[in-house]
């Protein structure tokens, strides 16, 4: 964990250094980052100073040649930056269990319908109108980016994405297999019927922060054909992106505007390329957390929502407070489930010093 703090400690005091030096790089884009990392780099700017002064005072301490007076100064030196060094470390660790460099980013989140026929996809549904709410509740600004709605009102997929201070840091817990039980309404007999959903939660991430190699992607604009309507221009102008090296497809048909479906096509190829690095690296570093609360795999079943029994069970937590009323869940009422993920988050990271 102290690597990961080290390294952003680093890049804000190289950010700070070039914002104030007048660097004429993407000056939007470091502001940007600069901004997700102002909190913590406060605090790291007191730790890194107090250890500076911690070091310069060992030396002194150290030297047999020195004066006895100037020791004296010296220990007091030390003893003052020792407790700010050991107090502003403690705080570090606090913040990176609670909010490490992604957390504050905007999120990109794809649904898509997994086993169930049309039920699953009416779950998509479910699930988006879930999401939305949420949304709203927080005052974050949601925009669907893409859809394939299905015959019976649900949707085969949506992608979308929201804006709003904190966003991934809240749907970071909601990646992974979602499956519900319920009895459908196409159902004459009343059977219970499982379906799943799988969904992906991406950090939104700036150009400056993945380099792709333009040669490396396929870009293609598709023809019209989808619900119709007033869809159809939408669809026409759908912006599809094919990463050959990985062979992750993205496609995006937000507006009627080819050039502006591009950019956000880009956008979320940035951001999926950004999350399977990180997931590279966290699957090296084996770490405890995602073990704890899951790594957030698709293919993971996450929880379950039970219709006929009123609930909604998180496959993460343990006993009693792994079941949460139903009712309130999917009108979007999801932050003290979110809290109860994060203490465990917070409780799997064991800080070493």
């Amino acid at each position: 964990m102290w690597d990961e703090i080290e390294k952003r400690g680093k890049r804000f005091e190289e950010l700070k250094a070039k914002i104030e030096s007048g660097d004429p790089g993407d000056y939007s884009a470091m502001m940007k980052e600069h901004g997700r990392l102002k909190k913590f780099g406060a605090v790291w700017m007191d730790f890194a100073n107090s250890r500076r002064q911690v070091v310069d005072a060992e030396v002194i301490l150290k030297d047999k040649t020195a004066d006895a007076d100037f020791k004296a100064l010296a220990q007091d030196e030390y003893d003052t930056a020792k407790k700010v060094m050991d107090a502003t470390r403690d705080r570090l660790v606090e913040l990176e269990l609670v909010e490490d460099e992604d957390s504050g980013r905007n999120v990109i989140v794809e649904i898509h319908a997994g086993t169930g026929g049309e039920e699953a996809k009416l779950f998509v549904g479910d699930l988006y109108n879930m999401y939305t709410r949420y949304a709203a509740q927080h005052s974050w600004k949601i925009t669907e980016m893409e859809s394939s709605p299905a015959e019976m009102g649900g949707l085969s997929e949506v992608v979308f994405r929201i804006e709003g201070e904190g966003a991934f840091g809240k749907m970071r817990y909601e990646a992974g297999g979602h499956r519900v039980q319920r009895v459908p309404k196409t159902e004459t007999q009343g059977r219970i019927h499982t379906s799943m959903a799988r969904v992906a939660v991406l950090p939104e991430v700036e150009e400056v922060e993945v380099h792709i190699d333009p040669d490396d992607v396929r870009e293609s604009f598709c023809a019209a054909g989808g619900p119709g309507g007033q869809n159809v221009n939408k669809v026409a102008s759908q912006c599809q992106l094919l990463h050959e090296p990985t062979g992750i497809l993205v496609r995006c048909m937000e507006t009627r505007s080819a050039a502006q479906n591009k950019v956000r096509a880009w956008q979320i190829l940035r951001s999926k390329l950004y999350a399977l690095k990180k997931a590279e690296l966290d699957k090296n570093r084996s770490d405890a957390r995602l073990g704890q609360i899951g790594h957030g795999d698709r293919s993971e079943r996450i929880r379950t929502y039970n219709f006929p029994q009123g609930r909604v069970t998180d496959h993460r937590i343990e006993g009693e407070d792994k079941n949460w009323p139903i009712q309130e869940i999917v009108i979007g009422n999801l932050d003290e489930l979110f809290a109860k993920l994060e203490q465990l988050r917070r409780m799997a990271g064991v800080p070493q010093k």
